[in-house]
């Protein structure tokens, strides 16, 4: 019988395997908690289910969204992540056809003939398709986009990005502009997308006084977004004193009495009363008190562990990879994911003034599961393709003398 023989690349190809194996394995079991919890938190009185109006009900939606991210994940993991890499010629390039298909989108939102405003803001693109009505939010595209973008331009500036003038100012107009046709009416997302923004900035070897130079018109633009809309302010005066603020804060103290009712175990999956009208938005920012209701102490603490668990894995990643650019995207995909888990906790637990955002892969929505699920695909096919042989070092062909 003849021996096998496993090499050191055998070993290490097999290792790269598991690591994007483990990675699909908590988005997928995240997918799956979602799609359960949004289920049971839409299954209440106010609805009764008519399976001849499926696309109507979101907890049925999301049944239908979770096999179709997951088959959007395994598509996108088969996509060779250098295919969005900023080329030659500029119109080649898929990562700056996303960032403009974005601009051009959320201009078109803010139109009140084609935008649809829902909960007084105007953020979604409805089409519809026979008797069915797809809606589509354009911010969840253009915060890829940024991730997308941003990574292939400064993979290839390389440390050129680290010029005032002829780099980052100009990458900070195009954040500007993404972000500002956002904050006309989700301040939240828009501030999120900046941070984002910057933190990728950040790891691809800007100066931190570059950054500083930016934070008095950072302030100047917090203000005016407070300014433009009153009911921002009333927000963060309630967080600051909620006892002034009862009917501004009713959302949070329901958060937090949902989640404090569940105690160790939980009530059990479908047993919760704050879906019966006393939570809203139940099924979109705050399921995660849902999950707290239903789930208990357990429930929470396990979905916590899961972003970690994928935090942790996404990091392995990022550092093995040796392409620069491989390394930008990588590190933005994770640091999006859980930058924006950990804001929703946050705020469903009142560590942070509400605001409208989502909790990645378990909150109803399908574009948001969509894209991320397609961006999570790109990360699988990055850590499918470490180079383990290259000996480069984070940083080590990106130092520069630049001012």
């Amino acid at each position: 019988m003849a021996e096998q023989v496993f090499t050191e690349d055998d070993v290490m190809n097999d290792s790269q395997s598991r690591l994007a194996d483990y990675i699909a394995m908590v988005i997928v079991f995240l997918m799956g908690i979602g799609a359960v919890m949004v289920f049971s938190a839409g299954a209440n009185l106010a609805y009764e289910f008519d399976l001849k109006r499926f696309y109507e009900f979101p907890a049925l939606r999301q049944i239908m969204f979770f096999p179709l991210a997951v088959v959007v994940l395994l598509v996108t993991s088969c996509i060779e992540y250098q295919w969005f890499r900023l080329r030659d010629r500029w119109w080649k390039s898929p990562s700056l056809w996303l960032v403009f298909v974005s601009v051009v989108l959320l201009g078109v939102v803010l139109i009140p003939q084609l935008g649809t405003q829902i909960n007084q803001a105007r953020r979604w693109l409805r089409l519809t398709v026979g008797p069915v009505s797809i809606s589509f939010q354009p911010s969840e595209l253009a915060k890829w986009a940024m991730v997308f973008g941003l990574a292939a331009v400064c993979a290839r500036s390389g440390p050129s990005v680290r010029r005032y003038w002829t780099w980052f100012i100009p990458l900070c107009l195009v954040i500007g502009l993404i972000c500002g046709l956002i904050v006309v009416e989700d301040f939240g997302t828009a501030a999120f997308i900046a941070m984002i923004g910057f933190v990728i900035l950040i790891i691809a070897g800007v100066r931190w006084w570059h950054v500083l130079t930016l934070v008095p018109f950072a302030a100047g633009g917090l203000v005016a977004g407070l300014v433009h809309s009153p009911h921002r302010i009333k927000r963060l005066l309630a967080f600051l004193r909620p006892e002034e603020w009862p009917d501004v804060v009713y959302q949070a103290n329901q958060s937090l009495i949902a989640i404090g009712s569940g105690g160790l175990w939980g009530k059990g999956l479908g047993e919760g009363i704050s879906k019966y009208g006393h939570l809203p938005e139940d099924t979109t920012d705050f399921i995660f008190a849902i999950v707290g209701e239903e789930l208990g102490l357990i429930g929470t603490m396990g979905v916590i562990g899961l972003f970690i668990l994928f935090v942790g894995l996404g990091l392995a990643v990022v550092t093995r990879c040796r392409d620069r650019f491989g390394r930008l995207l990588a590190a933005g995909i994770v640091l999006t994911i859980g930058i924006q888990a950990a804001l929703n906790i946050g705020v469903v637990t009142v560590v942070l003034p509400t605001k409208g955002i989502p909790l990645p892969f378990i909150s109803s929505g399908g574009t948001s599961m969509l894209l991320s699920a397609a961006a999570v695909g790109v990360l699988l096919n990055i850590a499918s393709q470490i180079d383990s042989s290259d000996s480069v070092v984070w940083g080590d062909a990106d130092r520069d003398s630049d001012a």
